[in-house]
């Protein structure tokens, strides 16, 4: 049984966000921002629906979190996000302070690990990976397996 506050349980949370992506024809990638174990903010992929290449998952969240809480800086919140962020989310990542990062999968070809690496982070920022790494990179491959 999953705790309420445990990784794998908020994890899932960003998963079932990944899946309305994939269900909407975006690249399936789901993200929560936590603070105080609760959530605050949920979103996913919608780069194809508003026809903006900055609508990551990543992104929505943090405005969405950051609108929520009345402040740009997030040094109190978790983000869980099923793939590795991009160079462009751990930017923003960076200047939003982040507390916590979490993620599933990592990206082979875009991940900011091979960019840079948690440098692309704030110094503060705890990284960590690997949380249901299988059922997130499940999705992507399969989605990507049906593109082409």
């Amino acid at each position: 049984m999953l705790s309420v506050h445990s990784d794998e349980y908020f994890m899932k949370q960003a998963l079932a966000e990944a899946q309305k992506a994939f269900e909407e024809g975006e690249v399936p990638v789901g993200a929560v921002i936590v603070c105080e174990g609760r959530i605050i903010a949920r979103a996913h992929n919608q780069t194809e629906m508003l026809t903006d290449v900055t609508a990551h998952a990543e992104i929505l969240a943090l405005t969405a979190a950051s609108s929520y809480l009345g402040s740009k800086y997030l040094q109190d919140c978790t983000l869980y996000v099923t793939l590795e962020p991009c160079v462009m989310c751990a930017g923003a990542l960076a200047w939003a302070q982040l507390g916590r990062v979490v993620y599933a999968a990592s990206d082979d070809k875009r991940g900011f690990m091979l960019h840079g690496g948690k440098d692309l982070l704030h110094p503060k920022t705890k990284l960590e990976m690997g949380i249901m790494q299988e059922e997130c990179g499940q999705l992507v491959s399969s989605f990507f397996k049906g593109k082409r």
